[in-house]
Order: structure tokens, then C-alpha cells, then sequence
């Protein structure tokens, strides 16, 4: 039995075509008005209109029977809420099964990604049986039985493994990597990336400069997942290039809106007013703006991003100070070194504890 917290968007499409694929899937509503209608009318129009769901999965309100026999519990809410989530399920979950979070984002206030809130919460016994998933999945499209391949992450090999098998089907093609940091990150970093792209949009910037931005952009998300402890070329990887191509140019992605939205003149207060559902990116950009300057690693894009968002700089401003930038080295800011001669961007876990950086790297 698979678990699936979290009724929005990725959460249902999820349970639907895991369920379509012949697994044993729960859905869990925290909303029981929505979890009957999911379950009566087969659809929820409100985060997947016009899309058919699945017969098969069970549907409730009711968050002990949906864990009830579960062997992997897929925690598909939004960041805001996997704490309370969380800590709902602690008393009930079976001691032997998966934890894994399907959020892309950094917890508010502390900066943890989910997997570390996940194990904070849960205890540290926990650790080997929590994993993230990250990739590049539009809800609608995945709901709609369209081709994808997403990632799992874990720091036990077992269980990355484990839940990498359960979930794949002909539909979703699923890879494992031991390389947990880098998952979350590249999951939580692409879509301030995608809010970028989505003012380019907005502003009439071009094709160039979207896709340099957007380069750039991994750069920035490598040099501060490496500084944590990621491997390089995770961030090449479908949690990395994968995902943040689809963010930055799907008509589907929520970052990508918000930004051409802000390009098209419109403040944050504005574009969230009008949203439905929650952009990560907004709080993923603050949070990488703050863990950047603690970890002294220089984030262009980010700090722009931030300037826009939350102190109204005007985007004319923000593209002139990013082209103004002094030149430098391409391959240095991907962790790699093109001399030879030394670790420019240092060896990442070495120079970052669990929550507390050092040092520093520089680049645009």
C-alpha cells in the first residue's frame, strides 16, 4: 500500500497514475468535503479540471486509514504545511515504512529542506527511511498519463531503491541517487530560477536572454547545493537541468507565472491575491538569499530576484546590474575546475555543516 498525503495538484495526479498502474494507493484529503467529491465524481476539478483519475485509488478524509497498511507514505503537501503534517502522522505511522517528501522547497524561518524537517520531526531513528522525490513533473500532464521521469533521493541506498521500484510504471520513470542535498536543492532553487524566466517573459527580454538566464541560473543552484554538500553533476540531472527547463518555460508552472506576471508590471501582492494555489519560489527565493550570504556564496540572479519581488526593484534595473557584472570563468561556477590547479568550489559537506556554512565562492 502507498500512501498519498496531500490532495492538491502533484498529489493527486500522483495517487492516480501510481493507482493506473496497478498499485494499491490511498489518497488522504485533509478537506473531507473534498476527499468525498474526489471519491464520488473520480475528478477534482479545482487543482486537475478535466482530468479523469483514476477508479482504483481509495480516497478518504480520514488520514489513519489512509496510513493504515502503508509502506511508503508520499507527503505531497506544500512546504508551509509539512511540519503539521508531519507531526499528524507520527503516532500512526508504521515503524518500518518510507517517509518521502514530494514538496520542492525550504521550510520558512529555518531554512531546512523537507527531508530535514521530516527527520526533526519523525527523530533521527528515522533518517535511513526518509527520501525526497524531484523532477520534472508537471501535475497536469502526469495526470493526464504523459510521459515524465522523476528522481528519488535517500541516504540508504535500501530505501531509495525501495521507492524508486514501487513508483515506477510505464507512465513514470523513476530514478534513484544517494545524493539527497542535491535532489532538494535543484527541487527547491529551479523555481526562483523559473521566477526569473518568468519575468524575462513578461518583460519582453527575448530567447537569449531567457536561455542565459536560465544557464546561469543552474550555476547559481549548483554553487550553493555543492557548498551543502551536493555532488556537481546532480544539478545536470533531471532534479537539476530536467526540471528547471520545464518550470521555466511550461504554460502549467505556477513560478513561471507569478514571474511574467511581476514582468508584465504587476507587484507580489497583486499576483498572489490572485493565485489559487502556492508558488515556492517565493519563499525558496528568500530562504537561498539568506543561505547564500551565511555560506558566502554570491547568487546574482537570487539577490535580483529578492530585490524584485520584495523590495520593488524595477526589472529594467535588475537586468542592467546582472549584464554589468564583471566577466569571469564559465566552467568555475559549476564546481568545476577548468586550470587544474585547485577546488575552486571547495569540496561542499567539508566547508558547510548541517546548518552552519563557511567560506567562500563568487561568481554571476
Amino acid at each position: 500500500m502507498i500512501a498519498v498525503l496531500g490532495a492538491g495538484s502533484w498529489g493527486t495526479a500522483l495517487a492516480s497514475v501510481l493507482a493506473s498502474s496497478g498499485q494499491s494507493v490511498a489518497l488522504w484529503a485533509r478537506d473531507p468535503a473534498l476527499a468525498l467529491r474526489i471519491g464520488s465524481e473520480r475528478r477534482n476539478p479545482a487543482y486537475l479540471p478535466g482530468v479523469s483519475l483514476s477508479p482504483s485509488m481509495v480516497v478518504t478524509g480520514d488520514l489513519g486509514e489512509a496510513l493504515s497498511g502503508a509502506r511508503i507514505v508520499v507527503l505531497a503537501v506544500p512546504t508551509h504545511g509539512m511540519r503539521a503534517t508531519a507531526e499528524r502522522c507520527r503516532p500512526i505511522l508504521w515503524k518500518g515504512c518510507a517517509v518521502v517528501s514530494a514538496a520542492k522547497g525550504f521550510e520558512t524561518g529555518t531554512g531546512l529542506t523537507m527531508s530535514e524537517v521530516l527527520v526533526e520531526v519523525l527523530g533521527s531513528s528515522w533518517e535511513s527511511r526518509v527520501a525526497a522525490l524531484s523532477g520534472p513533473n508537471i501535475a497536469m500532464e502526469i495526470a493526464r498519463g504523459m510521459p515524465a521521469a522523476t528522481v528519488v533521493a535517500s541516504r540508504s541506498e535500501a530505501t531509495a531503491a525501495l521507492v524508486r521500484d514501487a513508483l515506477a510504471g510505464e507512465r513514470l520513470r523513476v530514478y534513484s541517487s544517494g545524493d539527497l542535498v542535491g535532489v532538494e536543492y535543484g527541487g527547491a532553487l529551479k523555481n526562483v530560477v523559473a521566477i526569473a524566466a518568468g519575468v524575462c517573459d513578461g518583460a519582453g527580454s527575448g530567447d537569449n536572454g531567457k536561455a542565459a538566464l536560465i544557464t546561469r541560473g543552474l550555476a547559481e543552484m549548483a554553487r550553493l547545493g555543492v557548498r551543502a554538500g551536493a555532488q556537481p553533476l546532480t544539478f545536470a540531472g533531471l532534479t537539476g537541468l530536467g526540471d528547471c527547463v520545464v518550470t521555466c518555460f511550461s504554460p502549467f508552472s505556477r513560478n513561471r507565472r507569478l514571474g511574467e506576471a511581476i514582468g508584465r508590471g504587476q507587484t507580489l501582492r497583486e499576483v498572489e491575491a490572485g493565485m489559487f494555489m502556492v508558488a515556492e519560489g517565493v519563499n525558496a527565493a528568500r530562504v537561498a538569499r539568506g543561505l547564500a550570504e551565511e555560506a558566502g556564496v554570491e547568487m546574482p540572479i537570487v539577490t535580483e530576484v529578492c530585490a524584485v519581488l520584495f523590495e520593488e526593484k524595477p526589472i529594467l534595473a535588475a537586468f542592467v546590474d546582472l549584464m554589468r557584472r564583471g566577466a569571469r570563468d564559465e566552467l568555475s561556477e559549476f564546481g568545476l575546475d577548468p586550470l587544474g590547479d585547485g577546488d575552486p568550489g571547495g569540496s561542499g559537506a567539508a566547508k558547510m555543516g548541517a546548518r552552519g556554512p563557511s567560506g567562500s565562492s563568487s561568481g554571476g
